[in-house]
């Protein structure tokens, strides 16, 4: 081989490996839940202080019921043109009874979620049937020509004189 294919060659493999080194690792977002700390709760005989002392606070909890707690976690990673990507997407769902014990234990991943589909419509509001040009023009005429400060020099309203 030749000296300069050698040295491109050379040049190539270390573009490539700094491109693979800038990548930066996934970040978490959320709370993630260990696996491991999730055995150590027993359904039936853990509360809500217990689960709170092994898994920590609840990102969320349900909206109408204060004894559903959500654990939600996200993985992202920037990608190219810095756009975060989501890696892994997990929720896990605690429930209680109404004296606080645990009822229940339920994980949730992105293939669980739904797809929401975006409607574009407008709502109409008042003032936009006129045109553009019509509100440009609207508005001539309507105005003070010695401003809205009232006479010039003075502003405000006059004093009332004393009638003798």
């Amino acid at each position: 081989m030749s000296i300069v294919v050698r040295r491109l060659l050379l040049v190539s493999c270390l573009l490539v490996s700094a491109c693979s080194y800038l990548e930066p690792p996934p970040q978490v977002r959320g709370n993630k839940v260990d696996p491991e700390s999730l055995k150590e709760l027993s359904i039936g005989t853990s509360t809500k202080a217990d689960v709170t002392a092994v898994i920590g606070s609840p990102t969320a909890r349900a909206t109408f019921d204060d004894n559903t707690w959500l654990y939600i976690m996200e993985m992202t990673q920037i990608r190219v043109g810095q756009t975060l990507g989501d890696v892994d997407q997990k929720v896990v769902i605690l429930s209680f009874d109404g004296q606080g014990t645990l009822r229940d234990i339920q994980e949730r991943g992105r293939d669980d979620g739904y797809q929401v589909s975006v409607i574009s419509r407008t709502t109409p509001s008042p003032g936009t049937e006129a045109s553009f040009l019509q509100q440009l023009l609207g508005n001539v005429g309507r105005f003070n020509a010695t401003g809205a400060g009232g006479p010039r020099g003075g502003g405000g309203n006059p004093t009332p004189q004393a009638t003798p």
